[in-house]
């Protein structure tokens, strides 16, 4: 009887082995004149806090795993060989939607014309708040949503707990949108809480395919013609590649190899959360998103959620997003364990 229980018993004891890892020093410090903070782990960088009233979001670019690696695109900021050059608006770790009350926050980049900009919104950055550093660091920011006139539709605000250990390095994200006025989100894809990931860690895109916004702008993603491409999905559901995109599951993970060793990136849903578990926009070209507002299109028509806040009204969302790196990719039992220890955060 013990020998059939073993096997559980060792990927548990595995799962605590990565948990109970030594916490390693978090350094943060702000450089007010360059709108950035700038996030170090031991003294090496682990990713920066941008937010220039240049570009039309605030995000974390570029991250880092513990090996030194790149897990971010470069384009368009920093662009590195073999980086895809569609959709420009993809820039690190961001939050933002398609569609609040008609304005895209998603899709705005420098790539719009500016006699279209009037209908794409801008998140700027109006304070920064809290600061630390030590075994977990911390900042947060106020921001607010506005369109190109400066009226402003919500308030954000949002803080990162920063952390790591030998081989992980982890984002926690909690922000808080409250309506400046009625404010609708309304259910459609592009959304919410965005990854773009470095060109080794895309799944191989098998064959060029158009992409249409909202807005019927059309993106070209080409086919994949090197061999370094070697990204996969596989959600806590099951389901794995391909098929995660417009599926619901706690949490996603999206791993590859960069270099010899293998990078493994999972994006935690938190309970709490509405939509939850959150709907997928997992695409093959190296989009990794978690929309819980998009409900109609990866439910082909059986949910819709359409978000109404009246003004003052609030929602909170959470996320984990889980760097490691080793010889394999997070196993289950791991990213399990790691989830448990999310749920707990209020």
């Amino acid at each position: 009887m013990r020998l059939k229980y073993f096997p559980i018993l060792l990927g548990s004891m595995i799962s605590l082995n990565a948990l109970a890892q030594k916490a390693q020093p978090i350094q943060i410090s702000l450089d007010a004149a360059s709108q950035k903070a700038t996030i170090k782990v031991n003294g090496k960088l682990f990713t920066e806090f941008n937010y220039p009233d240049s570009l039309e979001k605030p995000f974390l670019y570029p991250i880092l795993a513990s090996n030194g690696k790149t897990i971010t695109r470069g384009f368009p900021l920093n662009p590195q060989p073999g980086d895809p050059t569609d959709h420009p608006h993809h820039i690190g770790l961001w939050m933002n939607y398609e569609s609040v009350n008609g304005l895209d926050f998603w899709n705005n980049s420098y790539a719009i014309a500016a006699d279209k900009k009037s209908h794409y919104g801008w998140i700027r950055t109006r304070k920064i708040g809290s600061i630390k550093s030590g075994t977990k660091g911390q900042l947060s920011y106020e921001a607010d949503w506005h369109n190109q006139a400066k009226t402003v539709l919500l308030k954000e605000q949002t803080s990162f707990e920063f952390s790591a250990t030998e081989n992980q390095r982890i984002i926690d994200r909690t922000t808080t949108l409250t309506a400046h006025e009625t404010v609708l989100f309304a259910d459609i894809k592009d959304g919410f809480l965005g990854l773009r990931v470095a060109h080794e860690l895309e799944m191989p895109v098998l064959e060029t395919k158009k992409y249409t916004d909202a807005s019927g702008i059309v993106t070209t993603v080409k086919a994949t013609k090197d061999s370094s491409v070697t990204g996969n999905y596989l959600a806590s559901n099951g389901k794995q590649g391909n098929a995660v995109w417009a599926t619901r599951a706690n949490w996603c993970m999206l791993y590859g190899k960069q270099g010899t060793d293998s990078t493994s990136i999972v994006i935690i849903d938190h309970p709490s959360n509405l939509g939850f578990p959150t709907y997928w926009h997992a695409r093959n070209y190296g989009l990794f998103a978690a929309n819980p507002l998009g409900q109609k299109i990866f439910s082909n028509g059986k949910e819709a959620l359409n978000l109404q806040l009246e003004k003052g009204q609030s929602v909170t969302f959470k996320y984990r997003i889980v760097i490691a790196t080793g010889k394999t990719r997070l196993s289950n039992d791991q990213i399990q364990a790691i989830e448990k220890q999310f749920q707990q955060v209020k």
